[in-house]
């Protein structure tokens, strides 16, 4: 539930944000904790090649500050959307703060869906696809969607990064994807790495599986009704990892 917005640093009343999400435009989410977000020069870059790609130039530094400022008055913990979207004909910064969000509690279950997103690359700030897919893998039982092709390759979840450890060695899956930050700060840690084609049958040889987006580090338990393995101490590291993050402040 939003519960405070602002537009290009000055506040706004609900009624404006009616349609928010279906605008053309693009968006960042983020998690504010005690005045800070982790990652945050991460965020201005992608609102900036966003922007420069949906616009033909990225938002300024200072007016996404505000506006987060702004939204977030004076609370100290929140979830908090940063969207560059078309209004009256040009493209405006609007931030919007809901309550803090935990991770979900695991580990998840998923399973798999066949759709690729257009421009997978960008978040977008329209869309009826992707919370349509969530919601119906909800009601079933799930608590994501792995999205992959007709034959099977994974992408990323409905709203997250998939990674796992195999080997001793952290994979991503080589596709189309969101290239989240969260993912990002991961990508940072001093182990060894690589990209490659994924199946969900290739998921059950990994030691773990884990889903990551800006409410943290998710390990997965059971893909499609087949149960994986979950190693404890590779768990623990990664979320030590990211929970060691230092955040950046936005006063």
């Amino acid at each position: 539930m939003v519960r405070r917005a602002a537009m290009e640093g000055e506040p706004l009343g609900d009624e404006a944000l009616l349609g928010l999400e279906a605008r053309y435009g693009h968006f960042t989410a983020m998690q504010v904790a005690g005045r800070r977000v982790r990652g945050l020069e991460l965020h201005f870059d992608r609102l900036e090649q966003a922007g420069k790609e949906l616009f033909g130039a990225g938002p300024g530094r200072e007016v996404v500050l505000a506006t987060i400022r702004a939204a977030l008055g004076d609370a100290q913990d929140a979830s908090v959307r940063v969207y560059e979207v078309e209004v009256a004909g040009r493209p405006r910064v609007i931030a919007t703060t809901a309550p803090p969000h935990p991770p979900l509690p695991g580990p998840l279950r998923v399973t798999p869906v066949v759709y690729q997103r257009y421009l997978a690359h960008i978040k977008q700030a329209s869309g009826f696809q992707q919370p349509h897919i969530l919601r119906t893998v909800n009601r079933a039982g799930f608590d994501e969607a792995l999205l992959t092709t007709e034959d099977g390759l994974i992408s990323e979840g409905a709203i997250t990064n998939l990674g796992g450890f195999a080997s001793s060695r952290l994979i991503w899956p080589d596709a189309p994807k969101l290239h989240g930050i969260t993912m990002r700060l991961l990508e940072r840690m001093e182990v060894p790495q690589e990209r490659r084609p994924l199946r969900v049958p290739d998921l059950a040889d990994f030691d773990l599986v884990f889903l990551c987006n800006s409410w943290g580090v998710m390990p997965v338990g059971e893909v499609d009704g087949t149960k994986l393995r979950l190693d404890a101490g590779l768990a623990e590291r990664v979320l030590a990892y990211y929970e060691g993050v230092p955040g950046d402040p936005v006063d």
